[in-house]
C-alpha cells in the first residue's frame, strides 16, 4: 500500500506541474494579446522611423559621388556648426527662464487651489487648464493675432493711453512674446498634476500641525510642497524635455515675426529646415539625434542629483 502512495505521488506531482504550466502559458499568451496592438504600433510609428533616421544620419548624399558612409561627420558637424549652436544657446537660455517661472506659477495656482473650497475654485480650475486643452498651433495663431501691431487689439488698447503697443514679434521682445505663450500653455497642466499631488495628502497632518501653531503659510512651505516634492520632479522633467525640443511657437509665428524668426531659432526647427526645405535629410537627422543626445543627458543629470539628494528642496 506504501509502495502505491509513493508511485502515485510523483505523478501527481507531475500532472500538477503541468497544468500549472498550460495555465502559467495561457496567462502569458493573454498578456501578449491584449500588448500585441500597442506593440505593433509603437514598433511600426516610432522604433522603426527611429531605426531609419539613425540609419541616415550615419551616411551622407551628394551629387557628386552618391551616398556614402561617413559614420560621425554629421555628428561633429552639428556640433560645430554655427546655426545648430546659436539655436541651442537660445534654448538652454529660454528654458532657464520658462521652466522655474511656469512651475512657480504652477505651484501657486495649485496651493491656493488646495486651500480653496467652493464652486469659484473649480471653475477656477477648468480655466487655468483651458489653455493647455487648445492645440499649440492654434494657441500660437491666437497670440500672434493679439501680438501684431498692424490688426491686434494691443494697439487700441495702449492706443486708448496715448502709449505706444510693445512689438512682442520684434527681435528684442521675441523672447518675452515665447515666453508669455509657452506658460500661458503649460502652467495649468503642471498646475493640475500638482494639484492632484496635494489632493492625495493626509488631512491629519495639516490638523496636527495647526495644534502645534502652525499657520497656513507654514503649512504650505513645511508640509505641503515637501511632500508633493516627486510631482515637482515630474513637471520638471515634462517641461525640461519639452522646452529643449521647442518648435511649434516660433515655427508658427516665423510667418508673422519676419525677418526675426529665422529657420535656425531653434534645433527642431533647423533640423525641419535642412529635411524638408533642403531635402538634406542625413544632416537633419543627425541635428535631431544629437538634440536628443542634449536632451537624454540633461535629464539624466537632473534626475540623477535629485536621487542622490532625494530631493531639490
Amino acid at each position: 500500500m506504501t509502495l502505491l502512495t509513493s508511485k502515485r505521488a510523483p505523478r501527481a506531482q507531475a500532472k500538477t506541474h503541468k497544468i500549472r504550466g498550460k495555465v502559467h502559458l495561457r496567462e502569458h499568451l493573454m498578456g501578449w494579446l491584449f500588448v500585441g496592438p500597442f506593440g505593433i504600433v509603437f514598433l511600426a510609428f516610432l522604433i522603426a522611423p527611429l531605426a531609419y533616421a539613425l540609419y541616415l544620419s550615419l551616411f551622407k548624399k551628394q551629387l557628386i559621388g552618391g551616398t556614402s558612409f561617413v559614420f560621425l561627420d554629421n555628428y561633429t558637424k552639428a556640433f560645430t556648426d554655427p546655426s545648430f549652436l546659436s539655436g541651442a544657446w537660445f534654448v538652454l537660455r529660454f528654458s532657464l527662464v520658462a521652466i522655474p517661472l511656469q512651475i512657480v506659477i504652477a505651484l501657486a495656482m495649485a496651493l491656493i487651489l488646495d486651500a480653496v473650497t467652493s464652486l469659484f475654485a473649480r471653475f477656477s480650475r477648468l480655466m487655468i487648464f483651458l489653455p493647455y486643452a487648445i492645440p499649440t498651433v492654434i494657441g500660437a495663431v491666437m497670440w500672434g493675432f493679439l501680438y501684431s501691431r498692424s490688426f491686434g487689439p494691443l494697439s487700441d488698447v495702449f492706443g486708448l493711453f496715448g502709449a505706444e503697443a510693445p512689438d512682442f514679434l520684434s527681435s528684442n521682445l521675441i523672447f518675452y512674446g515665447l515666453l508669455n505663450i509657452t506658460t500661458w500653455q503649460w502652467a495649468g497642466y503642471y498646475m493640475i498634476i500638482l494639484y492632484a499631488a496635494l489632493q492625495g495628502i493626509e488631512p491629519t497632518l495639516y490638523e496636527a500641525a495647526r495644534m502645534d501653531g502652525a499657520g497656513k503659510w507654514q503649512i504650505a512651505v513645511r508640509i505641503k510642497i515637501p511632500l508633493i516634492a516627486p510631482a515637482l520632479i515630474l513637471i520638471l522633467v515634462f517641461s525640461l524635455i519639452g522646452t529643449l525640443q521647442f518648435f511649434n511657437e516660433p515655427q508658427i509665428l516665423r510667418y508673422l515675426a519676419a525677418g526675426t524668426i529665422g529657420t535656425d531659432f531653434t534645433p527642431n526647427m533647423y533640423a525641419y529646415q535642412q529635411a524638408f526645405a533642403l531635402a538634406n535629410f542625413n544632416y537633419g537627422s543627425a541635428i535631431s539625434f544629437a538634440l536628443g543626445g542634449v536632451v537624454f543627458i540633461c535629464v539624466y543629470a537632473f534626475l540623477f542629483i535629485t536621487r542622490k539628494r532625494r530631493s531639490f528642496l
